[in-house]
């Protein structure tokens, strides 16, 4: 391959991943770990949750995501002897319920770009005026990210892309921080991904230098109840890079007695969004479909979401109230 071609192709393979640096999901407000790690351990349970997601099916090349998530709180469960003034022994909580935990493990392909990670996250929770609750949350992220050379056929075996580390592939560590506001009415949350801004060298070029771009992403939703049982969701999604314009998801959401919920929101990139889920006992499940109302949408089957999850430890105990799946 000629240096004009491989510039070409760094060019392509460069705004490619621009377009669309780290997964996009549809389901988020089930799952909002996945983009904001103050969310580990804010409902008290824990969960274990399996998505995955096919981007424009048919289309060769097109993303496709599979993730791995589980959080937790670390609640009140053993006591130690404290020393008081007066020399009282008496017994304080060896934790105050306040600490969450969490991770997951990624796959995200997107052309000939792939990334495999993952993310362990920490969080502080502490509440404001008894029915709020403020968190914090720091994430410590790491992928290994290549390029497929596979899918490319050259006709110089010396081809640079086939030897260079992009090829392969590089360790990349970074570091998320987030921001989570929670009551049983409402809830908003802000959270920066990619802060250290990882760079790579992967060319002699115009590339010569990639760097991943900071994301931000700032969400709520607020719950109006109309009887015992049904209650109405509205919510919103506000995605940004230092490389994109603003993208924006709002939408309702339709639930029934926590067992039942079906929402519809619009995209401002262009796209409509239909979701479908349901509860059986502690069992999760639930289904995404994006229409694209860009020109591919006529060579594709749309784009599909499934998410599976469990959800452990639904007692009085734990809070006073308990954030839905």
């Amino acid at each position: 391959m000629r240096k004009p071609a491989f510039i070409l192709l760094l060019f392509l393979i460069g705004n490619l991943t621009f377009g669309q640096q780290l997964p996009l999901y549809s389901q988020y407000l089930y799952n909002k770990f996945l983009i904001n790690p103050a969310v580990a351990g804010s409902d008290g349970y824990t969960s274990v949750n399996l998505t995955a997601r096919e981007q424009w099916v048919g289309y060769y090349g097109a993303p496709r995501t599979v993730s791995f998530s589980m959080q937790t709180r670390v609640l009140k469960k053993s006591y130690i002897l404290k020393q008081t003034r007066g020399n009282r022994q008496v017994y304080r909580p060896k934790s105050d319920g306040k600490v969450g935990l969490g991770g997951y493990i990624f796959s995200d392909k997107n052309g000939l770009v792939q990334r495999t990670g993952f993310q362990a996250s920490y969080a502080y929770h502490t509440w404001l005026r008894n029915s709020t609750q403020l968190s914090m949350g720091l994430a410590l992220t790491g992928y290994h990210y290549k390029i497929n050379e596979k899918e490319i056929n050259f006709e110089d075996p010396n081809e640079p892309l086939l030897n260079n580390n992009l090829r392969r592939g590089m360790f990349v560590p970074d570091v998320t921080f987030g921001a989570y506001l929670l009551n049983a009415k409402y809830s908003f949350g802000f959270s920066a991904d990619q802060l250290f801004e990882a760079s790579a060298k992967i060319g002699n070029y115009a590339y010569k230098n990639f760097k991943m771009s900071r994301h931000y992403y700032l969400f709520g939703s607020y719950n109006f109840s109309s009887g015992s049982y049904i209650e109405i969701q509205p919510a919103f999604l506000l995605m940004m890079s230092e490389q994109l314009k603003p993208q924006a998801d709002i939408g309702v959401t339709y639930i029934y007695n926590q067992d039942f919920w079906a929402g519809l929101a619009f995209r401002t990139s262009g796209a409509l969004i239909a979701n479908l889920g349901v509860k059986y006992n502690n069992i999760f499940i639930g289904y995404a479909f994006d229409f694209t109302l860009q020109e591919i949408q006529r060579i594709t089957y749309g784009t599909h979401e499934i998410t599976l999850a469990l959800k452990f430890g639904d007692n009085a105990r734990r809070f006073r109230w308990l954030d839905r799946y």
